[in-house]
Order: structure tokens, then C-alpha cells, then sequence
């Protein structure tokens, strides 16, 4: 069993993770952000309603709740894991606001405590959104695990904030103290990025999170390139849709369904929403949910989900998402309707998907890719 008891100078905390599952191997929290408190400790550095961006399952935001912290994230999850943490601590929930990264801070932060994310285009974005409303005298510290920050990453803030200085690395962390520096200007942001379509005349809108941001990925383009081929009135969902180019797709090719497309990004579904708008479609049909998969659906509510899921969640690689996801498909669609999936051969998916579906088929590979399709007739 995972370690649940975050023990912390303010307090001992019982933690959890998101999505739940039975034997869960890791903690809610790492070396980085016990690191992080300590620094502050070390600093005797003000706390008063600090900025916490991309607390993973709301550690830092427990810890640190007596000061009303703000947390910003783009992960749904993340957001919810630390609602559902505040209230297995007896923790009032109105200690904490939430802001999604489609949102910005006001101006006049005085103290900005930022793990590093997974993806450097969001650090980027973050830290570009950020140096306008930082306040004179701005505390800025920057937490993470030692291989999950390559040299780049230095480059990156110093360019955008100030120097920098960074602690020796402790448990595999390391904690980067910034000097904001004034007279550096206000950078141009870089996101969303734009790239137009191979098949069609679609401009995709890539906000920074969103995965292959600078071109389609090659599953991705596997699955488009065999679709099912549908017709009709029906309910369609684009799971794990990232910038909803599947859901598009199906759109296009069933012009009467209703298209859902489900994320648990915010930039994900930002970008799928923009990107839908460029359809000459009623905007009726189409629904985007931020949410945990399709927790909000009703069971046997669809005919045809699309899925190209993830293989990490925050830092952590595994397939604890995509394996919810299934469960999730089997109890929305339709006797008889399909899950369509794309992913690496390797993944094994075809004998995990039995679990729950009683027919899954093979229905296209290469020495990359299998897409699978499975149902409950």
C-alpha cells in the first residue's frame, strides 16, 4: 500500500490521488513539494494568499490552507483530488480558490509557488502570463524532481522572470529561488499554436497543454485514417479529446449527431471548443465536459466513443487513465455500440479491454499502432 499521512511542519495530512484504484502504488505528493515547505520554512518568507501553480493532488494547497491559497491548475483532476482532500481533513473548502489555466490571477501576487509541469510549454505559458501581475518584491519559487527539469528549463525562466538560484538537490529535488528582474519586457506568448490539417481545410488551435501541439501525432492520424464509418442521428464522444481533432472528424461525417468532447485539460477543451467552431455546424450538437472522464454520463447514453488515451498522468507514466477510461465506456455506450481505441502495440490494451467488453477486435495495425474495437453486443 502508498504512504497517505503527508507529514508537514503545519500538520499531519491524509492524502489521496486521482482517479482512485484499489492498490494504489504512489502518493499524493513528492520530494519536491516537501522540499518546497521546507525552503519556505528556511526563508521565513511571508505566507499570505500565495499563488500555488500545478499542485498535483492539492498537497501544497492542504499544507499551506491557513493562508487561503489560490491554486491554478489545467488539471481538472488535480483541482478535484485537492476539494476531495480538503474534505478528508476537515478542511473548509473555502480556504482554497480555484482558477483554471483559461484563467488569469489579478495582478499584485506577492508570492508565486510553482511546480514544474510536465509539459515546458505550460511553464512557459504560466511564466509569461504571470511577470505582468507580479508585484514589486515578488517572492518566486519553483519546485520539482531533478529528472523531470532539464537545462532548458533554466533557460526558460531567467529569459522570462530573472536570475535564478537553485538549492542542492535533496530526495531527487530541487528548489529554484528567482530574483524577478523588472526591467525584462513582457514576452510575446507563443500559445496557442496553429497548424492546418492535412485532410480538409481546418486550422487546428493548440493551447499549450495539449499534446502534439505543433502537428498531428501519429496515432492520432492512424485512427483518423481508419473511422468508423457511421451515419446518422446518435450521441458521439471524443474521450481524452485533447484538441478534438477525432471529434471533428466524426462530425463532419455524421452531421445529426450530437458530438461530446470530454477532457480533463482545460486548455484541452479550449482548444477542442475553438476548434469546433470553425465547423459549419449548429453549435447545439455539440457538449464539452471538464470533468473525469464520463463519470457524468448516463449508462447506456452513447453509440460511438473515440479514444486516444494517455499513457501519464501528471509525472507519473502508467495506465491508470486510459484503464478508467474503459471501465467509464463500457457502462456509457449502448448494447451493441463501439469503443474505438488507438495505441501502442506494446500497451497491450486488446487483453485488458476484456475486462469489461466482450468482444474486442483488431481492426487495423502497423508496426507502431493496433486500433482496436470492442463492444457488448
Amino acid at each position: 500500500m502508498s504512504e497517505l499521512e503527508f507529514q508537514t511542519s503545519a500538520g499531519n495530512f491524509q492524502l489521496h490521488r486521482l482517479p482512485r484504484r484499489e492498490r494504489e502504488l504512489l502518493r499524493a505528493w513528492d520530494a519536491a513539494d516537501e522540499y518546497l515547505l521546507q525552503t519556505l520554512e528556511e526563508q521565513s518568507i511571508q505566507l499570505q494568499r500565495p499563488l500555488i501553480c500545478n499542485d498535483s493532488f492539492g498537497a501544497l494547497c492542504v499544507a499551506l490552507h491557513r493562508f487561503n491559497p489560490i491554486n491554478w491548475s489545467d488539471s481538472w483532476l488535480a483541482q478535484q483530488a485537492c476539494r476531495e482532500n480538503l474534505l478528508h481533513n476537515d478542511i473548509p473548502a473555502e480556504r482554497v480558490e480555484y482558477l483554471s489555466s483559461m484563467q488569469l490571477p489579478a495582478s499584485g501576487i506577492d508570492l508565486v509557488l510553482l511546480k514544474v509541469p510536465k509539459s515546458l510549454a505550460l511553464l512557459e505559458h504560466q511564466l509569461i502570463s504571470l511577470k505582468p501581475l507580479l508585484a514589486p518584491g515578488c517572492r518566486f519559487l519553483i519546485a520539482g524532481m531533478a529528472k523531470g527539469m532539464p537545462a532548458s528549463l533554466w533557460k526558460i525562466i531567467e529569459r522570462i522572470i530573472g536570475p535564478s538560484k537553485t538549492s542542492p538537490a535533496l530526495k531527487k529535488a530541487k528548489v529554484i529561488t528567482l530574483s524577478v528582474d523588472p526591467t525584462l519586457a513582457v514576452q510575446k506568448n507563443p500559445y496557442p499554436t496553429r497548424w492546418k490539417l492535412e485532410q480538409g481545410d481546418l486550422t487546428l488551435i493548440n493551447h499549450a497543454t495539449v499534446f502534439s501541439r505543433e502537428k498531428l501525432d501519429i496515432g492520432t492520424r492512424f485512427l483518423l485514417q481508419n473511422m468508423p464509418q457511421t451515419a446518422g442521428a446518435g450521441e458521439i464522444i471524443d474521450l481524452g479529446c485533447g484538441n478534438g481533432v477525432l471529434g471533428l472528424l466524426a462530425a463532419q461525417q455524421n452531421p445529426e449527431a450530437l458530438l461530446h468532447f470530454v477532457d480533463e485539460s482545460y486548455m484541452a477543451i479550449a482548444s477542442a471548443r475553438e476548434n469546433y467552431q470553425q465547423l459549419k455546424r449548429d453549435a447545439a450538437l455539440a457538449q464539452f465536459h471538464v470533468s473525469d472522464g464520463l463519470n457524468e454520463f448516463a449508462a447506456q447514453s452513447a453509440d460511438l466513443i473515440l479514444c486516444n488515451p494517455p499513457f501519464h498522468h501528471q509525472q507519473a507514466v502508467g495506465d491508470t487513465l486510459a484503464l478508467s477510461m474503459f471501465e467509464q465506456a463500457a457502462r456509457v455506450l449502448r448494447p451493441g455500440a463501439e469503443l474505438w481505441v488507438v495505441a501502442n502495440r506494446h500497451l497491450d490494451y486488446h487483453k485488458k479491454l476484456t475486462r469489461w467488453f466482450g468482444t474486442v477486435e483488431l481492426f487495423a495495425s502497423n508496426p507502431k499502432f493496433v486500433i482496436l474495437k470492442a463492444s457488448n453486443a
